[in-house]
């Protein structure tokens, strides 16, 4: 969820909630002391809603989760995460004992804890994404080439693709003779680690309680249903009432700027979480601040996700402008970048006034064309060449005007 290249003077998330604030003194003290919840100790919280926010038909599902945070004592600030430490889906872990040949309730110690094969598997370990460890011990026991030569070329990213949507089962299975005793396989596996998603409510509206914005990931591999090891389990495991352990991951680099600045906020699919953030908090505050947000995803009709608060903010004046981009509901596709593009000489004006720009989403495609975009449309209406503009995009991410919160 989190981009530091891009955000110049940035550092990672942290895993100690954001001890700053624009506040007033009183508040300010309050939040001194450190929280006690944190990556060690993630809090206990409940699940208050659990609903689909992308309509039939769509070829994505979207959930709206809403998480109490109770007598926790826990705060945060619109463009901060939340970590959430998920659960292995029990269906993998049955397949992973039975090709163990064990029946989970096998005791494993470490120097730690003591527990059970199953509750290792389940609670434990990443059996959803193999480490590169696992694959070198499999390279290693089979003599499979492809994965041989990915290990011996000593290629992270070669190999983190060819393992890609794999998971412990499938590396196992390379040679269903292969055996591995639980404690040898537990040595080669990673230990769970929690998953941060972008906090898409203000605590100056949704007052205690954190709300995530999700993609659920689901595909099929081989013969057997697939899923990201959160999202799976906070749509398919995670009820009203149930628990899930948290913690809050400030992004002290994507923090609103004063009440009357401008901003613009680039957030294309679930890239919108921070945004209704920032939205809802300027609402709230009664920031004076001028605000642009582009959005877009495939059909207006399935994935306009927000839409009628979205549109609510246009109507009360808090949206200075919104551009939707929906790419599938015409015979081209039209993406944010393409509507920045349409507007540019006006997005310029709003970056000569001070403008701080943000982008939200999705790493691989969406951030690179956003970041091309922007280059080009400070080159056009700025009169610079390629150097020059590079330069004053440089010169924004310097003084904290542009952001990038992306995975």
């Amino acid at each position: 969820m989190y981009d530091a290249a891009s955000a110049g003077t940035s550092t990672p998330l942290s895993t100690t909630p954001d001890e700053s604030s624009t506040q007033q003194s009183a508040p300010a003290r309050r939040k001194s002391a450190r929280s006690p919840w944190n990556r060690r100790n993630p809090y206990p919280a409940t699940i208050v809603t659990n609903t689909i926010l992308s309509g039939p038909g769509s070829a994505k599902e979207v959930r709206h989760v809403e998480i109490s945070l109770g007598d926790s004592g826990i705060t945060y600030e619109p463009g901060d995460g939340i970590a959430v430490t998920p659960v292995n889906d029990p269906a993998l872990v049955d397949l992973l004992l039975e090709r163990l040949g064990a029946v989970g309730d096998e005791i494993i110690a470490d120097r730690k804890a003591t527990y059970s094969l199953r509750e290792a598997l389940t609670t434990r370990y990443e059996i959803g994404c193999p480490s590169k460890y696992l694959a070198r011990a499999v390279a290693e026991r089979t003599d499979h080439a492809e994965l041989t030569r990915l290990i011996e070329a000593g290629d992270a990213q070669a190999l983190d693709t060819w393992l890609h949507g794999r998971d412990v089962l499938d590396l196992l299975n390379i040679d269903p003779t292969m055996v591995f005793a639980p404690e040898e396989l537990l040595e080669e596996l990673s230990p769970l680690a929690h998953r941060e998603y972008s906090i898409s409510s203000s605590p100056a509206v949704h007052s205690g309680t954190v709300h995530i914005t999700m993609a659920t990931v689901r595909y099929v591999a081989g013969d057997r249903e697939r899923g990201g090891v959160c999202s799976t389990h906070l749509a398919d495991r995670c009820a009203p009432g149930d628990t899930v352990n948290v913690f809050i991951t400030p992004n002290k680099t994507f923090r609103l700027p004063e009440g009357d600045v401008p901003a613009v906020m680039i957030g294309p699919g679930t890239g919108i979480a921070p945004f209704r953030a920032f939205l809802h908090h300027r609402a709230a505050t009664g920031s004076t601040g001028s605000n642009w947000l582009f959005f877009g995803d495939q059909h207006r009709d399935t994935d306009y996700l927000y839409a009628d608060e979205i549109d609510g903010f246009v109507t009360d004046g808090l949206l200075d402008r919104l551009d939707l981009a929906f790419s599938r509901d015409q015979d081209h596709k039209v993406y944010v970048q393409d509507r920045m593009r349409e507007n540019g000489a006006d997005l310029f004006a709003w970056l000569e006034k001070g403008a701080h720009v943000y982008v939200c989403g999705d790493a691989a495609t969406m951030a690179g064309d956003v970041d091309a975009a922007l280059h080009e449309i400070v080159a056009q209406h700025g009169g610079l060449d390629s150097d020059a503009a590079r330069d004053y995009v440089d010169a924004l991410r310097a003084a904290g005007r542009y952001a990038r919160d992306v995975y």
